[in-house]
């Protein structure tokens, strides 16, 4: 179905305003895909904080003009599935991967991150990013390294000197 200039400002608006926000794009040939896993894709972008749009190559180059993924408007060439990671910078590519793997027919084209442009075997290390909780719980483990090593270090010093057993035997007595 064509769509009438007013329809076609108001797809690029949209585009425009998801682009400015994302953090990663990831573009794939979608031709020969199913509704049916277009569909069950769409479901899980959605859970997974991941915009997915199908839009001519054209309005998607005029709506990234401006962001950090204007770089790939030379490369949006045939029919492309676009996939904004609006949450975390991995969604997209482990989006992209997971389906992928099932369906041959998708296969990713573009990945683009932080103004840059990058082929499709940068999916893998895109969808690799861990997740804004693992990110997290990496951060947490290295704050309490420093920490653990130095009680361990009390700890040992205590044992050597024989204050462990005098430091058990206080509270029995008492």
């Amino acid at each position: 179905m064509a769509l009438n200039l007013s329809q076609k400002q108001e797809v690029v608006a949209e585009l425009a305003e998801v682009a400015a926000k994302a953090h990663s794009l990831v573009a794939a040939e979608y031709a020969g895909t199913t509704v049916s896993q277009m569909t069950a894709m769409r479901k899980k972008a959605r859970e997974s904080g991941v915009f997915l749009k199908v839009v001519k190559n054209t309005l998607a180059a005029r709506a990234v003009a401006g962001t950090e993924f204007e770089v790939v408007a030379d490369a949006l060439t045939g029919p492309l599935l676009y996939a904004f990671s609006t949450e975390e910078p991995g969604a997209a590519g482990r989006l992209i991967k997971e389906f992928a793997k099932t369906n041959d027919k998708l296969k990713p084209k573009v990945v683009s991150i932080e103004g840059k442009v990058f082929g499709a075997t940068h999916v893998d290390v895109l969808a690799s990013l861990p997740t804004r909780e693992e990110a997290l719980a990496m951060l947490a483990r290295v704050l309490v390294e420093p920490i653990t090593m130095f009680a361990r270090a009390v700890n040992a010093v205590a044992e050597k000197q024989g204050g462990g057993e005098v430091a058990a035997e206080a509270p029995a007595e008492a």
